[in-house]
């Protein structure tokens, strides 16, 4: 791990050098929100102090739609799609650490255990990564999961400290474009100084967040509750928290069909686990049938299904469903109601109804 220390006059030679090589990927401003977009082609869109994005960047790794393959059933042939083999080389500019993290959730899901997902796989080798550090909102509650912070997963990142960042750098080919292109220097002590009371700032700014530290247990013994029947009718199954969600990445694939029927391609889109048919099968049974069992399903896989895999909790805390959910069916709402019922109850959660989460 290399340090190194960038005057913010001297960060658009930085986006320059990169752009040498690279397909520039940014937060650009649409009115009072941003979003990620291709820069390339204008660089002086970029902007790097946002808040957040309407969408995750996971959409560059995971799109909505994916081409796998196309087909001939005539001449019985399959050719892969041309973006698995050689797809575009790209830089996440300007990246949080929350979504970073997200990133690192979906690596375990698409490429570490018994079998790599080639199409994600082929996306992320072709991706380089520029973090940027950032200031809450009242949204945000990374700090909950301890993803506010991030160690790995990016090439550079920069910390904001004043009219300069201090750089820390994880690649090689991220540090010869920083050499090449600007002038960066060590650091000194005070630029770590600067650093330490930056990140005191930071992590005075975020908004009180429920007591998350017995989660785990609260999920468990309150799988029953009349809680999910309530947050269960107000559920709209508009499926909004899982597509600005980072670490969602349920989708369902699909042949479709010329009218010959002679040809055809498969794609991959994404799917939520909220929306009413996601678990009809074949026979006309739903496993998920109401609202209820489904908003139930969502939050036991963030926070209890996928940490009895992982050791990790599949939400970063960026706040974007906090945004998206018209019906208030949040994280924080949900882990306060969690919280709640065990005052009320005044007992050990180990005497409640006890259930579990696939």
């Amino acid at each position: 791990m290399l340090f190194r220390v960038l005057d913010k006059e001297e960060v658009g030679d930085f986006i320059a050098g990169f752009a040498e090589r690279y397909q520039v990927i940014g937060a650009v401003r649409h009115q009072d929100s941003f979003r990620f977009e291709d820069v390339s082609e204008r660089l002086d869109r970029i902007e790097l102090d946002y808040d957040t994005t309407i969408l995750p960047p996971k959409k560059y790794l995971l799109p909505p739609r994916t081409k796998l393959f196309s087909f001939s059933t005539a001449a019985n042939d399959v050719t892969d799609d041309a973006s698995l083999a050689k797809p575009t080389p790209r830089v996440l500019f300007g990246l949080h650490a929350c979504d970073i993290n997200a990133i690192n959730r979906l690596d375990q899901v698409f490429l570490e255990g018994d079998y790599a997902d080639p199409y994600y796989a082929a996306q992320r080798a072709a991706t380089m990564i520029v973090g940027i550090s950032c200031m809450p909102t009242a949204h945000c509650f990374c700090n909950a999961w301890h993803t506010d912070e991030v160690s790995q997963g990016y090439d550079l990142f920069l910390h904001d400290i004043g009219d300069r960042y201090l750089v820390t750098i994880l690649s090689v080919e991220a540090a010869e474009i920083l050499s090449r292109s600007t002038h960066a220097r060590e650091a000194v002590p005070a630029d770590s100084v600067a650093f330490q009371r930056r990140q005191a700032r930071f992590k005075e700014a975020f908004s009180p967040m429920p007591d998350v530290s017995s989660l785990s247990m609260l999920m468990d013994a309150y799988y029953h509750d009349p809680l999910w029947d309530e947050l269960g009718e107000r559920c709209l199954s508009c499926t909004a928290c899982s597509a600005v969600c980072p670490t969602c990445h349920c989708f369902d694939i699909s042949d479709i069909l010329s009218p010959s029927g002679e040809e055809g391609v498969r794609v991959r889109t994404w799917d939520s686990c909220c929306s009413p048919d996601f678990e009809a099968v074949t026979g006309g049974h739903n496993f998920e049938a109401t609202a209820a069992s489904r908003v139930r399903h969502r939050f036991y896989h963030k926070f209890l299904g996928y940490l009895n895999r992982t050791d990790e909790i599949l939400c970063t805390g960026c706040g974007r469903c906090d945004i998206a959910c018209k019906a208030g069916i949040t994280p924080r709402v949900v882990i306060e109601a969690l919280g709640n019922r065990m005052d009320v109850h005044d007992a050990s959660p180990a005497v409640a109804q006890k259930g579990g989460a696939r």
